[in-house]
Formats: C-alpha cells, structure tokens, sequence
C-alpha cells in the first residue's frame, strides 16, 4: 500500500553525483537514493539520471504520490523557465537546456522547480542545519567547483542571479587556467576538478601518486571526494601537495569574500568540504586568518551538519 504522507523530493545535481531524496511536511527523509552523474550523453543523459534517482528514492518511501520535486543545479538556473546554462562542471553539458521541464514530463506532470545548487544547499543548513543560531551566514561549497551561498539578515541573497560566486574570486592575477576560462579564480586551485586536471599533469610530468589506483580500484572514471580522503590517509603525498594547496586558496578567497560581507559565520560543504570535515574545516579557518581585515574576531568555519542529503534536502526545500 502507498505510503499517504505529503512528500516532496529533492535532488542535488553534482558534477560526479546525483542525490536524491524524498521528504514529508517535516522535512524528515523517508527515501533517498544516488547515482553517478552520466559522464556522456549530455544534459539529456543527467535529465534521464534524475527521474531515475527521484524515482529510487520514492520506491524506498513506499511511493508516497510527489506534490514536487526541487533540483539544485550548478550553471546558470532560470526558476522561471526550468533552464540550465553554463553548467561547466556537468560533464558534455553545452548551451541551454530546459531541465526542469524534461523532469517534469519523465514524471508525469508533477512540478519541478530549479534553483542553484549551492543556494539551496545553504539553505537547508540555515533552515534545518549548521546555520540555525545565526542570521547571517556565507556557505562555501568544497566540491567539483567552489560554490558559494549567501543568507544576509536571515534571507537568502542572490543579487542579480549570480551572486556568491564564491569559486570565481581571483586569488592570484595572470594565475592557473580556471574551467570558467578565465585566470587565477580559487576554483583553479581548489576546485576538485581543477585538482584532478593538476594531478593528471604532474603524473604526466613523472610525479608518483595513488590517486588514480584507487580511481580504479573503486570503478570510477574520476577522482571523487572519497578518492582524495584514501589517498590523504595513505599518506599519497602529491595528494597531499594539492590539498594544502587548495585550503590556501580557500583560505584567501573565503577571507577575502568575508572582509566584504563580515557573516557571522561560515559553512563549509559539498563533496570535499564534507568528507574531510573539521580538521579541515579548522585548517582553512587558520589559512583565512592573515587574510582577514579583523583577525580578532574571525567568523567560525562549521562543516554542514546535514551531511551528503544536505544538497537534496535543501532543494526539497524549493518545493515546500
């Protein structure tokens, strides 16, 4: 017998996963499910991918009927249209493409909306999670990208549509190749897929490094967030180069977004973000300080308490 709560599903759409979860009136979870992004077949592939996971998720919360779904997406998110543009960290993902829509009708109708990935993470965390004691709050993404959400005076802030940004502050002017195409962001260093590109060089340059064994060794075809941490508890020491170099970066990108914002607090997620946890989250705390106009008092740097669903819990959120 179907289950007869209200439910709602969330999916956060990643650069190497797609989590989906369904919710009921409380926001607890009831389902979820998750599945590699598709590395080929386009936005289509990663269209099909979602019904799939929404689906999953629901037959794990005995098929309660959806009242909507809410997606979390990186790139350029139009909530009105459904359409997803610049999503340069879903893999063969070119132009726009009405996402939203296509989920929709693979569904049956049922209403899909968009919002950035990493806003409606963040969020979630304000909402439901690590953000709850304050009323301002800078989310920090650690994942494919660097994403970035802002809650200012208790309200979400997303300026024009783009702002926070956080991945593509120039940390070092004429610096590495970012994947926007421009140079010096904190994305070309801290970004996982940036960090990928850079370990895929060294290894061709002569550098030893066990990250790409344990690629293998788990069946993947990229360099998740799990890869990085094995690597980083064998002691892998190019893995480990290329870490430090990323929590500097984010130590001077995030202190320099803080000197212009000065939020209460800030939150760090995503894949990276969340799978080292505190240490690191202390770490890039530490990198932030000779960077901070007011380094008496620097914000605290919290992992996200929600964890892996926080992304999907967050987007159900669009859909309350």
């Amino acid at each position: 017998m179907a289950a007869r709560f209200k439910a709602r599903a969330g999916v956060d759409l990643g650069g190497t996963k797609i989590q989906a979860v369904v919710v009921d009136g409380r926001d607890t979870v009831r389902g979820s499910a998750r599945a590699p992004t598709p590395a080929q077949g386009g936005p289509r592939a990663v269209a099909a991918a979602i019904v799939d996971a929404v689906r999953e998720a629901a037959r794990e919360a005995d098929d309660p009927p959806l009242t909507g779904v809410g997606v979390g997406s990186p790139g350029e998110v139009s909530a009105a249209t459904g359409v997803v543009s610049q999503a340069r960290n879903l893999p063969g993902w070119k132009g726009a493409f009405p996402l939203g829509p296509a989920v929709s009708d693979a569904l049956g109708g049922v209403r899909v909306v968009l919002g950035n990935d990493v806003d409606v993470a963040v969020r979630g965390e304000f909402e439901l999670g690590a953000g709850r004691p304050y009323t301002s709050v800078l989310g920090v993404w650690w994942g494919t990208g660097v994403g970035g959400g802002l809650i200012l005076d208790g309200k979400p802030w997303t300026g024009l549509g783009s702002a926070a940004e956080i991945g593509h502050v120039v940390i070092r002017l004429d610096g590495r190749r970012c994947p926007c195409g421009r140079r010096g962001c904190m994305e070309a260093y801290a970004g996982r897929g940036a960090m990928e590109a850079r370990a895929r060089k060294l290894v061709t340059d002569g550098r030893k490094t066990r990250l790409f064994s344990i690629m293998k060794e788990r069946g993947r075809d990229r360099l998740t967030s799990g890869i990085w941490e094995r690597a980083l508890r064998h002691g892998d020491r190019l893995a480990g180069e290329l870490v430090d170099e990323a929590v500097g970066a984010l130590g001077a990108g995030v202190a320099s977004v803080c000197n212009v914002i000065d939020p209460e607090a800030v939150i760090l997620g995503g894949g990276m973000g969340v799978r080292l946890g505190g240490d690191y989250a202390d770490r890039i705390a530490a990198a932030m300080l000779p960077h901070l106009f007011v380094s008496d008092r620097p914000p605290p740097v919290t992992v996200a308490a929600l964890g892996d669903l926080g992304g999907a819990i967050g987007a159900a959120l669009l859909v309350r």
